[in-house]
């Protein structure tokens, strides 16, 4: 009896309950891995934009609502990831839904290259005042976690002491995440701390590390560069001698390609901006130390 007693304890601290998992569904791989290092057994995770896919060219499916009207839970990026055609059908679900960048403060976007509107078969995608790619600053992302785990909570109140836990666990993390990126950063002369990349996704990892992000297309992947903009870029690759040049797992390889043949630099590799991968970037925290890895290693050239 004292046996049995002490194994639904451990059930419950652990939440291995016998319960279905909590099904959840995010918009894309990146919020959700947050969730599953937050929900644990306790959640079912699906994403709506994979890994290695790209949320600014996302197209929904009839798929896809019929995953979010089974869900218990949907977890969205906010400040404007999300194309409006998503945005309606959660809303028009009636499925409890929370924003991981609530309380946040956004970054505006670049002028120039901030507000990209597309719209192709009735998919309307309207980027906003605001850059949505908070994941590329750790320190952000504590907050970040916070709200997933605040909404798990709502959705799943039995869940509460189990997902706290696991909330502390993953902060303490992202913590360390950001002193080992910290350290690798300080490691490189501040003139070297300049990288080209294909589009704008990591302005908030620049304004933490004091890093310079060069980028032919703005916040959007979408967006299509000048020619000014670009001849603009190759230059002053040339003339400050850039080494870290790399393209993006969402993205066509064309453009970076096109620059680093034109200035004569080869490309460091790839990074992974909006998305997942696979090993090592196939959760937030691997992802991160890969980029910053491949990043510090370019500037020392």
């Amino acid at each position: 009896m004292k046996h049995w007693k002490l194994g639904i304890v451990a059930a419950l601290l652990t939440g291995a309950a016998y319960a279905a998992p909590l099904p959840v569904v995010t918009s894309f791989s990146i919020l959700g891995d947050v969730a599953k290092q937050i929900g644990g057994d306790r959640v079912a995770v699906q994403s709506l934009v994979g890994p290695n896919q790209d949320s600014h060219a996302y197209h929904m499916t009839s798929g896809d609502i019929k995953k979010i009207r089974s869900a218990k839970l949907v977890l969205l990026n906010g400040l404007g990831l999300e194309a409006a055609d998503v945005q309606r059908a959660v809303k028009q679900s009636k499925v409890p839904f929370a924003e991981a960048t609530k309380g946040i403060q956004a970054l505006k976007a670049e002028e120039g290259g901030h507000h990209h509107d597309h719209d192709h078969e009735g998919h309307h995608h309207d980027h906003g005042e605001f850059d949505p790619h908070v994941w590329t600053d750790p320190v952000l992302m504590g907050t970040y976690a916070q709200n997933v785990a605040n909404a798990l909570i709502q959705a799943d109140p039995e869940g509460k002491t189990y997902y706290q836990q696991r909330l502390g666990n993953y902060q303490m993390q992202l913590k360390k995440l950001h002193s080992d990126a910290q350290a690798a950063f300080n490691a490189v002369p501040a003139a070297k701390r300049k990288v080209l990349t294909g589009h704008d996704a990591f302005t908030y990892m620049g304004k933490r590390y004091n890093i310079e992000f060069i980028a032919p297309q703005g916040v959007s992947s979408e967006a299509e560069p000048s020619a000014k903009q670009v001849a603009s870029i190759i230059r002053q690759i040339k003339r400050e001698g850039i080494k870290a040049v790399f393209t993006e797992n969402i993205k066509d390889t064309r453009m970076i390609d096109r620059i680093a043949k034109e200035t004569g630099v080869n490309v460091s590799g790839r990074l992974y901006s909006d998305a997942l991968g696979g090993a090592p970037a196939n959760s937030y925290i691997g992802m991160y130390r890969y980029n910053v890895k491949v990043m510090t290693d370019a500037m020392k050239k």
